[in-house]
């Protein structure tokens, strides 16, 4: 069994910047949700039998009252905002397993998710539809992979280390000392993507890391640019890059789902036809029709 686990919130924003815009009988702009029930069927269409998919129900998380400068949802397209609860309520009608996310985020959901269904023997791979850096964090081994939908890239943990020069396990790490300008936060100053990688592909972790710079290992001393000074910024900034670290951490303790067989699709519910209808979408319904003829009968 394989379980598909989707950034609905990426996909969103993904369709509403690379779909045409389309109104529906009363006006409001559905485009992107268009998009995305089409992608998500086509999945079904290739073979995929279990699937979830975590939103961002709201934008704001736990994480601001962390970070004054963390992510808002100030500055996006109120035709794209309003596109929120319509997505939401859509693949709930298309018989999906959906997890709006409020007071944690769409990726704390799939983090949630990956690890509850690692759990289960008959799980033999999880795939994490989504982009974000932020999960790689979850990839182990060849069993919990993330893919790129988009460039139809997959990565396991040695793409993950090849890609970022450090482990899942560090990618936390990585980002607390490179920043994220996606989520708000900006790093360590002075550190870079490259001696973040070869620091802590040594290291593993911020507080492995010694405080002086005389406690390095002498051959990552030679090969670190400006290690010293790096050392320096490090420890005047310590608390500051635990804190980024914390914010780059995905949580896992969800409660996603009680049994993986949850996440089977199963068919429609029976008022998806009323909302391909509202959608202008007539083409769903046959799509639905090939999968499973009874369905909407």
């Amino acid at each position: 069994m394989e379980v598909h686990l989707v950034d609905g919130t990426y996909e969103l924003f993904r369709y509403f910047f690379g779909q045409p815009s389309y109104l529906a009988l009363d006006g409001r702009e559905v485009g992107a949700v268009r998009g995305v029930l089409g992608s998500l069927l086509s999945m079904l269409e290739s073979g995929v039998t279990h699937l979830g998919i975590a939103t961002d129900h709201v934008v704001e998380s736990f994480r601001n009252e962390m970070y004054a400068g963390y992510k808002t949802g100030e500055g996006i397209d109120e035709t794209l905002f309003g596109q929120f609860p319509l997505l939401e309520s859509s693949l709930v009608q298309l018989g999906f397993m959906v997890w709006p996310m409020v007071e944690y985020e769409a990726d704390d959901g799939l983090a949630s998710a990956a690890a509850l269904a690692i759990q289960d023997s008959r799980v033999e791979r999880i795939v994490i539809c989504s982009p974000d850096k932020d999960l790689a964090q979850c990839v182990s081994g060849e069993r919990v992979i993330v893919r790129n939908r988009r460039t139809e890239v997959d990565s396991d943990e040695g793409a993950i280390e090849k890609h970022f020069g450090v482990l899942p396990a560090s990618i936390p790490d990585w980002l607390a000392l490179v920043g994220d300008s996606a989520d708000g936060f900006p790093g360590i100053k002075g550190w870079g993507k490259k001696s973040a990688s070869t620091v802590l592909h040594f290291y593993g972790h911020l507080e492995d890391i010694p405080a002086e710079f005389h406690g390095w290992d002498e051959q990552l001393k030679r090969s670190v640019r400006g290690a010293a000074g790096l050392s320096a910024k490090l420890s005047a900034d310590k608390d500051q890059a635990l804190l980024f670290r914390d914010l780059a951490t995905l949580r896992n303790d969800y409660p996603a789902f009680a049994n993986i067989d949850e996440l089977e699709w199963m068919g429609p519910c029976n008022d998806f036809e009323a909302t391909c209808e509202y959608l202008g979408a007539p083409r769903l319904i046959e799509r639905i029709h090939r999968l499973c003829p009874k369905t909407l009968e």
